[in-house]
């Protein structure tokens, strides 16, 4: 049986003992594995590996030995419960041996993850024997960002219970932008972040536990140029050049940050509408900071900005280009930090 996102949800929290199989498959490794650690968790529970009620089996294993799978899936363990048992890195070559283990099934007996991380076509003997399964699902995942319930569902599960608005609306965007396990691992971080705090989850909290999106030292430098404090940006790319900043680097960023601040002037529901939908995802004070910037700057003064900003890096990449690097940088952030407030 084919199984959609809605009821596939339902199915990894809460399987049903009379299902004797799944299969996970999709394009993405990783978010297969954490469909698949979900599962197994439903299924035997936090103690279910200590407790020898799961097994895995390798698929190169099975196609030396098919037999291997009935005898895993029949076998009863010392200790009462739920037993499953997982095949790893299927594929059509496990078809025959996954179909004969399937056809003694009985309740009672363990159940069948079959994980592949390809995504399996239409055609897949593997696909097309578990869609026709009556009591086992096929479960296609695709690189979505999570729906509404499986935020939900994950942020009870990381015991975020209490969440502000803004903050939810930042973990929505975050999540849209991070890869799962990225995702799942900032949840945990935040857990223990905000442990024993008697208010709601704010969005501060979650920008102190959102992984960097930009080096600390050239978004320093950055604010300075886009706030117009000319006098500050010297001492802030001597730093920079002692550290080893390339100046490649600065103007890829310098292109981005001020990319950002184009996109939310221009767009259609004002800034603060164009930062909330800046990806990645702006969060906290440097929000509400970049929110200021793009308020202070005109949409043709951020425009000219971005020009300057490629011709630069023309420049340093022609062969004929014989200033120091650092020093061409530098004349730039102050022509930029000039321009907002130069006469239009």
């Amino acid at each position: 049986m084919k199984l959609a996102a809605r009821d596939a949800a339902s199915h990894f929290a809460n399987p049903s003992p009379a299902s004797a199989a799944t299969l996970i498959y999709g394009a993405d490794p990783m978010r297969v594995a954490l469909k698949r650690q979900d599962l197994v968790a439903a299924l035997v529970g936090p103690m279910g590996e200590e407790e020898m009620r799961f097994n895995r089996i390798g698929a190169a294993d099975l196609r030396k030995d098919p037999a291997l799978l009935t005898d895993s899936l029949k076998a009863q363990g010392f200790f009462p419960g739920p037993r499953a048992v997982l095949v790893e890195d299927a594929g059509d070559g496990v078809t025959d041996a996954v179909k004969a283990a399937l056809a003694d099934w009985r309740e009672g007996d363990a159940h069948l993850v079959v994980t592949a991380g390809t995504a399996l076509p239409p055609r897949s003997s593997l696909r097309k024997m578990f869609e026709t399964l009556k009591n086992g699902f096929a479960v296609a995942i695709y690189d979505n960002p999570p729906t509404r319930q499986e935020l939900e569902a994950a942020l009870e599960k990381a015991g975020l219970t209490k969440i502000d608005r803004d903050a939810m609306s930042d973990l929505v965007a975050l999540s849209q932008a991070l890869d799962p396990g990225d995702f799942r691992q900032t949840l945990e971080k935040l857990a223990l972040y905000s442990y024993g705090q008697s208010g709601a989850v704010t969005s501060d909290d979650v920008a102190a536990c959102a992984p960097a999106t930009i080096e600390a030292g050239i978004d320093d430098l950055l604010h300075v140029v886009a706030e117009a404090r000319t006098g500050e940006i010297g001492p802030l790319m001597q730093r920079l050049f002692g550290q080893g900043t390339a100046p490649v680097q600065i103007l890829i960023f310098a292109t981005r940050h001020f990319r950002t601040l184009y996109s939310a002037s221009c767009d259609p529901g004002g800034p603060g509408a164009g930062i909330g939908r800046a990806r990645p995802p702006i969060f906290g004070p440097r929000r509400d900071r970049m929110l200021r910037q793009a308020q202070s700057w005109v949409v043709p003064k951020l425009a000219q900005a971005l020009q300057m900003l490629t011709e630069t890096d023309l420049q340093l990449r022609s062969a004929g280009q014989r200033a120091p690097d650092m020093a061409l940088v530098e004349r730039l952030m102050i022509r930029l930090a000039r321009l907002r407030d130069a006469r239009r």
